[in-house]
């Protein structure tokens, strides 16, 4: 697993969201720079939370020129659902042949309770509206990923 760094120029995709609509990164790079963050596993514990923060402070993000985006290997029907169980705000991509997680290099080899699996590193990328990747946030706790976000954002 290679995981992309800040500098390297973001790989482009369009992928279906929770509302089976197209969602692609140039796109929404015309209008903001965009926080893609990849997560395992929607309506676990980790994943809930990380998403309730950035629903939470989205408007936040949005006066710093930011939107957020999750990517995961889940089914466009299991985002909408988790999509309105939480009462999301955002767009929750589906990412179910792991090709972009992949690209991204976030994709490869876990360890949980002693088994080894292939799975989504909980990886956030801020993409400027250059496409290219400014800052990758690989470290903090999914309760404070958004204040992570927030705190980086404020100072540059």
């Amino acid at each position: 697993m290679k995981t992309l760094t800040a500098g390297e120029q973001a790989p482009l995709f369009s992928l279906q969201n929770q509302n089976d609509e197209t969602v692609s990164l140039a796109t929404l790079l015309e209008q903001n720079q965009v926080l893609v963050y990849f997560y395992p596993k929607a309506l676990t514990p980790g994943c809930t939370v990380q998403a309730e923060q950035l629903r939470d402070h989205k408007s936040e993000l949005a006066q710093l020129n930011t939107v957020a985006v999750g990517i995961s290997p889940d089914p466009v029907k299991k985002l909408k659902n988790f999509e309105n169980k939480k009462d999301l705000n955002f767009d929750l991509l589906s990412d179910e042949d792991h090709a972009i997680a992949d690209a991204f290099g976030v994709w490869g080899l876990k360890k949980f309770m002693g088994k080894e699996y292939d799975g989504i590193h909980r990886i956030s990328f801020l993409i400027g509206q250059d496409g290219k990747i400014k800052h990758v946030f690989n470290k903090f706790k999914t309760k404070d990923h958004h204040q992570v976000v927030i705190d980086y954002l404020q100072s540059n």
